[in-house]
């Protein structure tokens, strides 16, 4: 039983590994948010928010053209060469924003850089190597990973653009990259068979299934407005900073840091209460009112720092507790067969969201200033609530994966009907060119002993 309670020596270095190349590329992106739009408004043609608005969105766009087909691309020709090849247009990115000379060679750069889109392919390589009861804790070490690395840019960012400018840090972004590549190399194990997994890759003939789920729906909007407003805020809150609050971008850290840190402390027990005590609508709801709350505010009030650093709070806080939420409730409301299809789907609108939140913000700004960007958030913000006010509240459930002998050649059907009929359990499907079983189950009170014993059958 050890074998099974506990990651193998393989899954861990495969979990840290990859979590670690997740870090260093989403370092990246994240290192550019809280400085881009002063240093790109320093090169010529930067005096037009609109082209600046479209430099810092390109990534997302190029980045939700090509996810998904990265990852389906990677189940074809192998996920490290998928991988190497995401990499390698990164770096390219990365030093064509480096060394560009004008505003429009850093659309370029920041599209090549979006190209390199392998989050599908890396997921992929995750479930290769990681068995079926440990997948969840594998991709938990990522959002982790994710989660760290963006409170460390913010914090980092601007003392390292005072240091060694926007330039200098897409320099680094580029020997990182390199690293990265190596370290995939050399670090990242190869995998002993490579097929699809459904609980953590889309599939296109799964597309329609998820496109017309309405709850979905309602969590893909989420996300949209969610990082459409935070690019928007980003597109302008440096400039805030130094113009309103006096600031040096050098000290913006001075902000950033005390936000995040007591956002952190007020996320977890909000996530805590909506987990263990069910509450997950409820605190969703509340943290959507909340970041309606920080935009409208942002749009009515900012004359001075202290005001400025008051809604970045009350901003952060909603945020973390809804980046936190919302993978949970698309892995409670997805179908079980579709949950990875339904996930690429819900990461390609967070990447569209990108570009159009930091499109739209250059273009308002330019022609009427900071306050519209935030009145277009605190919308956003409203039509999400009215959006997920009719949500239904998820049940507590969580999926169990199960592997299915490689021998065995029983009537599928059948083992799937047998196994939903199982208390606690709600949905239950056998995929056989996967050789796995999914079940949606209940978080307690479920019985696994008679799924164990049906799973044995087939072994």
């Amino acid at each position: 039983m050890s074998s099974t309670i506990r990651l193998s020596e393989v899954e861990m270095r495969a979990s840290l590994s990859l979590a670690g190349l997740y870090a260093l590329r989403m370092l990246g992106m994240f290192l550019v948010l809280p400085v881009f739009a002063v240093y790109a408004g320093r090169l010529p043609g930067g005096d037009n928010h609109v082209l600046v608005g479209l430099a810092f969105g390109a990534y997302g766009l190029t980045q939700a053209l090509l996810q998904l087909p990265f990852g389906m691309w990677s189940d074809r020709v192998g996920r490290k060469r998928v991988i190497y090849i995401g990499l390698a247009l990164f770096a390219v990115g990365s030093l064509i924003c480096a060394f560009a000379d004008h505003i429009a060679w850093m659309i370029v750069g920041r599209a090549v850089q979006g190209a390199g889109a392998i989050s599908a392919a890396v997921t992929a390589l995750l479930a290769d190597l990681t068995r079926e009861e440990h997948r969840t804790k594998a991709m938990a070490m990522i959002g982790a990973s994710i989660a760290g690395t963006f409170a460390v840019s913010l914090v980092a960012a601007p003392k390292l653009a005072e240091w060694v400018g926007l330039q200098g840090i897409f320099i680094l972004t580029a020997l990182l990259t390199l690293a990265a590549i190596v370290g995939v190399a050399k670090v990242i194990p190869n995998p002993a068979l490579s097929r699809h997994h459904s609980d953590a890759e889309a599939d296109t003939g799964r597309l329609p299934q998820v496109l017309r789920h309405g709850q979905l729906l309602r969590l893909n909007y989420g996300v949209f407005a969610l990082h459409a407003g935070q690019m928007a805020m980003f597109t302008v809150m440096p400039l805030l900073l130094s113009q309103v609050g006096g600031l040096p971008v050098a000290h913006h850290w001075w902000v950033y840091l005390p936000v995040v840190l007591v956002s952190f402390v007020l996320m977890v027990p909000a996530v805590i209460i909506g987990e263990k005590r069910h509450k997950l609508k409820q605190v969703f709801l509340f943290a959507i009112a909340l970041m309606f709350i920080a935009q409208l505010g942002m749009a009515l009030w900012l004359p001075s720092l202290p005001a400025i650093v008051l809604w970045l709070g009350v901003y952060f806080v909603a945020f973390n507790i809804l980046e936190a939420t919302q993978p949970s409730l698309i892995s409670k409301v997805a179908p079980v067969e579709a949950r990875g299809t339904a996930m690429g789907v819900y990461n390609t609108c967070q990447s569209a969201a990108m570009f159009i939140g930091s499109a739209m913000a250059g273009w308002l700004y330019q022609h009427a200033g900071a306050t519209p960007v935030f009145v277009a958030g605190a919308l956003l913000m409203a039509i999400w609530l009215a959006v997920a006010a009719g949500m239904r509240p998820p049940l507590p459930v969580r999926t169990w994966m199960f592997p299915i002998g490689e021998n065995w050649g029983g009537d599928a059907a059948d083992l799937s009907a047998k196994l939903g009929r199982i208390d606690g359990v709600k949905e239950a499907v056998v995929l056989m060119d996967e050789r796995v079983a999914l079940l949606k189950v209940l978080q307690t009170g479920w019985d696994e002993a008679a799924a164990q014993q049906l799973i044995a059958e087939t072994n």
